[in-house]
């Protein structure tokens, strides 16, 4: 018989209770929490707030936690309107964003994790430094080799319209950490975010540098782990579909062949 053991200090426990303020409308909110600095496994704290007291949107009861209940829980945020992309984070088994998750919409005790697969910092907070650097060695930005206008470049609205579902990507990390093929690939694997954003730049008409850049991603780890499983546009706050991007990526590369 084979026997498995989890590393030292990764099961998660049962954290601590805080007391259930008074009120009509209670909410359980489980929370996990680490820290790196105590050596102790992970735990999971349970939180309750009166929902007449509270905002609509999971951030904002977060946010009351750490200002009435427990200052040391730890977590991102900046925008609170979907936008930056700060606090996504996996709420009632989903990764989205807590600033747009209502918490109307999670039925029983809302379940609070940092993104899946990633290496946590403390608490609610994920590492993201392989994330971002795999977003900078696509170079994200528009690359010519004609002279600059002396206005700004042009393009036409047909032209325009290809970068719609693309340039909206607020690199929040939901999709790259819902993706099984980046859970086990994640150093080599670029990863739907990533890929969707160089697809943003090999689809643009301003740019100049599209057999680089399809050179760049032109791997059998860094382009072709994806399986199309779909879990990026699932998971996606805004609605967008990486996978179809990186089906365009595939389609640049076999046309370029013909």
């Amino acid at each position: 018989m084979v026997e498995l053991n989890l590393p030292k200090n990764s099961r998660v426990q049962d954290g601590k209770s805080w007391p259930e303020p008074d009120g009509a409308r209670i909410k359980e909110f489980r929370v996990y929490r680490w820290n790196p600095d105590d050596g102790k496994n992970p735990q999971v704290d349970t939180y309750k707030i009166d929902l007449d007291k509270c905002g609509p949107m999971v951030l904002d009861a977060i946010i009351k936690i750490k200002d009435e209940q427990d200052p040391s829980l730890t977590f991102r945020r900046s925008c609170r309107e979907g936008i930056c992309g700060s606090c996504a984070m996996n709420i009632d088994g989903t990764n989205t964003l807590a600033c747009t998750k209502a918490i109307e919409d999670v039925n029983g005790p809302v379940k609070i994790y940092p993104l899946p697969h990633m290496e946590v910092v403390k608490d609610l907070v994920p590492d993201l430094t392989n994330f971002y650097a795999q977003h900078r060695s696509i170079e994200p930005w528009l690359q010519t080799t004609t002279a600059e206008p002396e206005r700004e470049w042009l393009q036409s609205s047909e032209d325009r319209e290809k970068i719609d579902g693309l340039y909206e990507c607020i690199l929040c990390a939901c999709c790259s950490t819902s993706c099984p093929s980046y859970w086990w690939n994640g150093d080599r694997y670029l990863g739907p975010a990533v890929l969707l954003q160089a697809y943003r730049w090999l689809i643009d008409s301003r740019d100049e540098f599209t057999g680089d850049r399809l050179d760049n991603i032109e791997d059998p780890f860094r382009l072709y782990r994806c399986h199309t499983i779909m879990n990026c546009a699932k998971a996606c706050p805004k609605g967008l579909n990486p996978a179809k991007a990186i089906a365009g990526i595939k389609k640049m590369l076999v046309e370029r062949r013909v």
